[in-house]
C-alpha cells in the first residue's frame, strides 16, 4: 500500500542522503507505487542507447530514481530542508507549510 506522499511534481528538493548529497532540483516525476521521485540534475546515471529509427545510440546521463527518504522540500525562504505539514485555511482549503519558516507551498 502506498503512503501518503509530501513531495508533488514540481516541487523544489534537496536531496538529503546519498551520492547526489547536497543538490537541490525539481521534482520531475513522482511514483506513489514504489515512493520514488525523481530529481532534475541528481542521482545521474550513464544509460548506453541503442540506435533506433527515432534518434542516434549513444551515451547519455539521465536522472535515476530516488526514494522519497532521500530527499526534503526546500523551504521557499531560505532553500533550506524543512518538514512537512498540513494546515486548513480559514476557506477550508488544506494547504502544505513549511515547518521550518511556517510559509506556504501549495500554489
Amino acid at each position: 500500500m502506498a503512503q501518503a506522499m509530501k513531495i508533488k511534481k514540481g516541487d523544489k528538493v534537496v536531496v538529503i542522503t546519498g551520492r547526489s548529497k547536497g543538490v537541490t532540483g525539481e521534482v520531475l516525476n513522482v511514483s506513489r507505487e514504489t515512493a520514488r521521485v525523481t530529481v532534475a540534475g541528481a542521482n545521474k546515471v550513464t544509460k548506453h542507447v541503442k540506435p533506433s529509427r527515432a534518434a542516434a545510440g549513444g551515451i547519455e546521463q539521465r536522472e535515476a530514481p530516488l526514494h522519497v527518504s532521500n530527499v526534503m522540500l526546500a523551504d521557499p525562504k531560505d532553500g533550506k530542508p524543512t518538514r512537512v505539514g498540513v494546515k486548513t485555511l480559514e476557506d477550508g482549503r488544506k494547504v502544505r507549510i513549511a515547518k521550518r519558516s511556517g510559509e506556504v507551498i501549495d500554489r
